[in-house]
């Protein structure tokens, strides 16, 4: 029974002195603390491995993301229409990429409904070329069969029309082999 007591007594005070010690100041300013699983308070999330010394700093999180999602719609909005001009230079920045891969899109004339959305993924190689088919991903549920065929004809003939990609070399390099997933959105009014 003292053993338990002892216990308890020494928990307890070590958490009372856990808490007690100094807060650091905070390294990310304009940003919450990095934190632990045992504060009561709220705290942003960081990825960092439990055996390192000192407080973890969360990643940034950057407007592009790291596995490069994009969407691309058959009809851009006003604001949007400078976003799929083809670049006249070799592609040097994701901004780049992406309005190469936005005007590359013709939706089929054919077998398209209106709402019809269909996700691919992929990846390039450093010349600008394809590392396999593009795989589908999520396509519209409730869609005939015939339609979704439609679609990912058109989405892989748009492709290879883009393709091979001009990257300048830095570029090239950065983005081969990483995953490029594109969702594709027919805003169009069919039938109208």
């Amino acid at each position: 029974m003292w053993r338990g007591i002892l216990i308890f007594l020494l928990l307890a005070i070590s958490t009372i002195t856990a808490d007690a010690r100094p807060r650091q100041i905070n390294p990310i300013p304009f940003s919450h603390e990095p934190c632990s699983v045992l504060d009561g308070r709220p705290c942003m999330p960081s990825y960092c491995s439990p055996l390192e010394p000192g407080p973890c700093i969360p990643e940034i999180d950057y407007p592009y993301g790291q596995n490069l999602q994009l969407t691309i719609e058959s009809v851009p909005s006003d604001a949007d229409r400078a976003k799929y001009r083809k670049p006249d230079h070799d592609l040097d920045t994701i901004g780049d990429l992406f309005a190469e891969l936005r005007s590359c899109w013709s939706p089929p004339s054919n077998n398209a409904r209106e709402g019809m959305q269909m996700s691919v993924r992929f990846s390039l190689n450093k010349a600008g070329g394809l590392i396999g088919p593009p795989r589908l991903t999520y396509a519209t549920a409730g869609v005939p069969a015939g339609t979704r065929t439609t679609y990912l004809n058109a989405i892989n003939a748009s492709l290879q029309e883009c393709l091979p990609l001009k990257f300048t070399s830095g570029l090239g390099g950065a983005l081969a082999g990483r995953p490029i997933a594109i969702r594709y959105v027919d805003n169009r009014q069919i039938g109208k």
